[in-house]
């Protein structure tokens, strides 16, 4: 599958990719390395994961990650009950051995584990990876460099199957050298304005055309202004539903729909004293 090809098969999914996104993506498959895509929150970083198994028709396997997050939870653990209750059935019998305990059948594979053990290959997302501890990244260059994860007490579990391992990073915080090094790179920005609409057309083509411009051009100003969270693309496409869903087909001859509506687009209280009837108006204007 060539760039062109997995871009076609991305805007057949609902996805409208760039070539460099494309090309991270083709070359992210062929050479079957981790792909990290790093961006502002908002601009379907997460969703490149969800297209890309759509595509490959496979399991999209998710680690969302955050402060704290262990191996436990992200690797796997020992079922410690059914641990218990094997030694407690086997007491009768003279009890039973430490490394009977340690075997595959008391293993709880968690989402890294689970991805290296399909007969498929799945599309691993480790889904903000900068919001975890920098310790946790050790946890996982054995994978992105290796696909294989080491159980102290079973040795070394290869891939059956080498994923397909996207990361993504909203910038919460610098990521480690050794953890760059193995993945391919690309940066997903907020799409320009001929982008958008396109987005908004793949998705929702009953929006009316003059509608849909002036969502997409009133979004676009609105990411200009200082706002604590600019609205990013899954919020415009709840701003654009719930428009044509009262059935605006003209912002500038429904003002007030603009401005009650205005919940599914903006999430802070400061943003709301941002973008008060004046300024939408103001907005509107320049792309009615």
């Amino acid at each position: 599958m060539g760039v062109s090809d997995v871009q076609s098969a991305l805007a057949e999914e609902g996805y409208v990719a760039g070539e460099r996104l494309s090309m991270a993506l083709h070359l992210a498959t062929a050479l079957g390395r981790p792909l990290l895509l790093e961006g502002p929150a908002g601009v379907g970083k997460t969703e490149v994961a969800k297209a890309m198994a759509a595509v490959h028709d496979t399991q999209l396997i998710r680690l969302q990650c955050y402060e704290g997050l262990d191996a436990a939870h992200a690797i796997y653990e020992w079922n410690y009950q059914r641990q218990l209750l094997a030694i407690r059935a086997s007491e009768a019998q003279g009890g039973t051995s430490e490394a009977a305990l340690f075997g595959e059948e008391y293993l709880l594979k968690r989402p890294l584990l689970e991805a290296i053990s399909q007969d498929q290959p799945p599309v691993l997302l480790i889904d903000e990876i900068d919001r975890a501890d920098e310790e946790f990244e050790a946890y996982l260059l054995e994978v992105l460099s290796d696909f294989q994860i080491t159980i102290p007490e079973m040795g070394t579990v290869k891939a059956v199957t080498r994923p397909m391992v996207i990361l993504t990073a909203n910038g919460t915080r610098e990521l480690s050298d050794a953890l760059r090094r193995r993945c391919l790179y690309a940066y997903v920005d907020y799409p320009d304005r001929d982008t958008e609409l396109a987005i908004l057309r793949a998705r929702m083509p009953a929006v009316e055309g003059r509608l849909a411009r002036q969502v997409v051009g009133v979004v676009q100003a609105l990411r200009r202004e200082e706002l604590e969270k600019a609205p990013g693309i899954a919020e415009m496409l709840d701003w654009a539903a719930a428009l044509s869903g009262l059935g605006v087909n003209d912002m500038t001859q429904n003002p007030e729909a603009v401005q009650a509506t205005l919940v599914c687009l903006l999430k802070t209280a400061a943003d709301y004293d941002a973008a008060p009837r004046e300024v939408m108006d103001r907005l509107i204007g320049k792309v009615a």
